[in-house]
Formats: structure tokens, C-alpha cells, sequence
């Protein structure tokens, strides 16, 4: 059962992988470098509708495991969409490729709280522990993301067959994955097979999630909402849960931008660092991979305010090292913001989810899920987003630059420290306020 539920997490996120680090690169380099931040924020956008009503119908029907499938199914028929537009127009138009992208990300974003409550419910009707077992499958999503960052960092496609390098000198260089739309149809194609593998997970009792549903159909949305916000210090900690969703997906959107401009700096420019952004940034998720095992043991023994008061000093110390870093001697600084990510990323995304499972009512925990996914996914990543991407801008800007193969690529060239500066600043200040504001409880069990 564990292996199955983990080969779902794997198939999940390799969707993610496939493109989430390297699209700000592929649509910079083609016309919309000034828009990558709205790209970033659509994931806010439509986290704030559809994963709450989506969590919300998973209760009412208790068949989470089918919506799964069907957004799934849905969402990578628009990524396929999205890779033939990619690829057959080299300088997209916003009004056209904008509202694929918010497609796309309406059905698939909803799958996150979706397999989370579909995974915790078949892991209790088991009887296990899911504080305990979750961080061990969620494990996989990590390989999952890295794997597919590794396949678009290195695969090319040339006269009718596919090729792999990681070195930027070599002719096909510039037809990666990571560069081009490629990646879109890399991120289709898992998509599909993730739709199509969500038919055969382990069977739920049906019956429970009948019951949860009729209690759910006298309540409204907003009694919902006042339920769950009812509970001790969830109001509190869910106003922290926008404050964090800021930090998001800001390197997500900028980093593998950041990290590729050094190859038009002279002193940088035979660097392998700066070459494969995509394959430096997936150190990243293999720090997450090896953090999340950590995860469980931790909350039990220091709560969830230190807990999450760690994810938001490594948020800071991401940002930091990303703002004095570069490929040459501040390598090891490059290297070091990719590390931090993991305890960054669980200690608050991932623990937040184990605590709101925690103490979420039985028949409001999809619902709970995806109010999380709301106000992290949706409106902290979308204000954090549309501020980040206004702070870049002033700084950095698009330039058509020679690489050392001789050909012209646009990299997002700048005075990229102190953007990064201003992001560390704003997570040491939402940790002072968090250590002063959150008295959570000291064990999660």
C-alpha cells in the first residue's frame, strides 16, 4: 500500500518537475520575460478558488481518488495545448498562452490537497499513523520533481532523435528541454500517466466518506470556513500560512533565470554551474527529499511554532545565499541556498499540512487541506509573486546575449543581489513576528 501511495507522489510531482524551475527561462527567452512573475503567481491565482471547492466535493462525495484522476486527466490535456502553441510560435502572445497556463493550473493544482487526503485517509483506514508515515511517501514526490528536472536539464530533440549532454559548449546545447517547449510536453505526457495510474490506488471505505458527505450538505461555505477557523490558534497560524506563501515561488520563478545569467558574464561564462540551472537547481529538492525524513520526529519533539520558526530562518538564509552567491568562488553559497531548501520547504509547507491534519475536524479534513492550499498556494504565492516580480524588474532586465557556442540567447541580466537581499529581509522579519505572535502547542502527535 505505502509503495503504491508513494508511486503516486512520484508520478504527481514529475508533472511539476517537468517544467515549474525551467518555464520562467522559456518564456523570458520568448517575449514574456516581463510577465514571468504573473505565470508565478496563476499558481496563487487559481490556488484561492479551486482547491478549496475542490477538497470541499472530495468530502461531500468521500471519492477523493476519482477527482484526482479526472484533474489530472483535464489538466495535462491543456499542457498538451500548451506544448503544440510553444512550439510553433516562437514569440508567444500573453492573451493566448496565459488562459492555457490558468487552465492547466485550475485542475492541477487542486491535485496536491487531493492526493494528501486521499493518502491520509487510506493511511488511517490502515491504521497507520500519518504524522509518521506520510513523510516517508511524500519522499517520492521529491525524487519524482529531481527526476524530471535531471531529463529537461540534459534532453534535446534533433533530427528525429533525442539526445542528452550537460555540456553548454556543445552544438545542441541550446535545444534542451529546459530552454524550450519541450518541457511542456515532457510535463503532458507524466500528467497522462498519472491520470491513468490514480484508477488503480488502494481501494477507500466508501461508506465513511458518505457520512462526512451528508454532514457537509446543511453546511455552507462560509460555515466551513468559520468552523475551521474556530479551532484553537488556526486563525493565527493561517494568517502565518499567507505570510509564508510569499516566499514560495519566488525562487521558483527567478532562480534558474538567475543562475543561467551568469553565462553572459565573461568572468562566469564557462561555468558548468551556469549552464545547467536546472540540474543545480534540483539539489534543491534533494535536500527536501532527505529533510522530510526528518520531519515527523521533529514536530513530536519541539512543536510546530519551532518547527515552523526553523522553515522561516532557512527561507531567509535561501534568499541570502542566492544575493552574495555566483558560479566562481561564491559557489559554495549557490550550493548552500540549495540545501537549506529542504528544512525552507518542509518545516513549513509540509509540516503545516501534518498540523492541520491534526487538528482539523473528521469530516472538514479535505475542506481543511484545501483552505491551507488557499491561503499558502493561493493568496500568499500570488501577492508574493506580483511583489517579487515588480522588485526584479527595477533591477534586472532581458538583454539578447552571445553565449560561447555563438548563439544569441536572452538572459535576464541585472543586479540580481539585491532583489534577493529584499526577499531574505522580508522571512527574517515574518520570523520575529511569528516567534512573538504564535504560542502553538509543544507536541504534535
Amino acid at each position: 500500500m505505502k509503495t503504491r501511495l508513494s508511486f503516486l507522489y512520484f508520478l504527481q510531482f514529475s508533472v511539476w518537475g517537468c517544467y515549474l524551475t525551467c518555464l520562467g527561462q522559456f518564456i523570458g527567452a520568448n517575449g514574456l520575460g516581463n510577465k514571468i512573475a504573473w505565470f508565478y503567481a496563476a499558481i496563487g491565482l487559481v490556488s484561492i478558488i479551486t482547491p478549496s471547492l475542490l477538497g470541499r466535493l472530495a468530502d461531500k462525495t468521500g471519492r477523493p481518488e476519482r477527482l484526482l484522476m479526472l484533474c489530472h486527466l483535464v489538466a495535462s490535456a491543456f499542457m498538451f495545448i500548451m506544448w503544440w502553441y510553444g512550439s510553433t510560435h516562437p514569440m508567444l502572445e500573453f492573451k493566448v498562452f496565459y488562459p492555457l497556463y490558468l487552465s492547466f493550473l485550475s485542475f492541477y493544482m487542486p491535485t496536491m490537497a487531493l492526493a494528501n487526503t486521499t493518502t491520509f485517509r487510506i493511511l488511517s483506514e490502515n491504521g497507520h499513523n500519518p504524522t509518521t508515515a506520510f513523510p516517508t511517501i511524500r519522499i517520492w514526490g521529491t525524487v519524482g520533481f529531481v527526476a524530471a528536472m535531471w531529463f529537461v536539464n540534459s534532453a534535446y530533440w534533433h533530427d528525429g532523435a533525442i539526445g542528452f549532454t550537460l555540456n553548454e559548449g556543445l552544438p545542441f546545447s541550446h535545444l534542451r528541454f529546459q530552454y524550450n517547449a519541450g518541457q511542456l510536453l515532457c510535463s503532458g505526457v507524466m500528467g497522462l500517466i498519472t491520470s491513468l495510474y490514480s484508477l488503480f490506488l488502494p481501494k477507500m471505505v466508501v461508506g465513511v466518506g458518505k457520512v462526512v458527505g451528508d454532514r457537509l450538505k446543511t453546511a455552507s461555505l462560509f460555515d466551513s470556513i468559520g468552523s475551521v477557523m474556530k479551532i484553537a490558534r488556526v486563525k493565527v497560524f493561517l494568517i502565518f500560512v499567507i505570510l509564508t506563501g510569499v516566499c514560495l515561488q519566488i525562487s521558483n520563478g527567478f532562480a534558474t533565470p538567475f543562475i543561467t545569467h551568469f553565462s553572459g558574464i565573461s568572468e562566469y561564462s564557462e561555468s558548468l554551474a551556469s549552464g545547467n540551472a536546472t540540474m543545480l537547481f534540483s539539489m534543491s529538492q534533494i535536500s527536501e527529499a532527505f529533510c522530510v525524513l526528518f520531519l515527523g520526529i521533529t514536530m513530536k519533539r519541539i512543536g510546530i511554532r519551532w518547527v515552523y520558526a526553523v522553515g522561516l530562518l532557512a527561507w531567509g538564509l535561501r534568499f541570502l545565499f542566492f544575493g552574495l552567491g555566483n558560479p566562481g568562488e561564491g559557489l559554495w553559497l549557490l550550493i548552500g541556498s540549495m540545501l537549506v531548501y529542504g528544512i525552507a520547504f518542509n518545516f513549513i509547507t509540509i509540516a503545516g499540512h501534518i498540523y492541520i491534519q491534526q487538528v482539523a475536524p473528521e469530516n472538514m479534513k479535505g475542506f481543511a487541506q484545501g483552505l491551507m492550499m488557499f491561503m499558502s498556494n493561493g493568496i500568499g504565492a500570488t501577492l508574493g509573486m506580483i511583489g517579487a516580480g515588480a522588485v526584479v524588474n527595477h533591477w534586472c532586465r532581458w538583454e539578447m546575449v552571445n553565449t560561447k557556442t555563438g548563439n544569441g540567447i536572452r538572459l535576464f541580466m541585472g543586479e540580481w543581489e539585491w532583489p534577493w537581499l529584499v526577499f531574505a529581509l522580508y522571512a527574517f522579519i515574518v520570523l520575529l513576528f511569528w516567534l512573538f505572535l504564535f504560542k502553538g502547542s509543544k507536541k504534535v502527535v
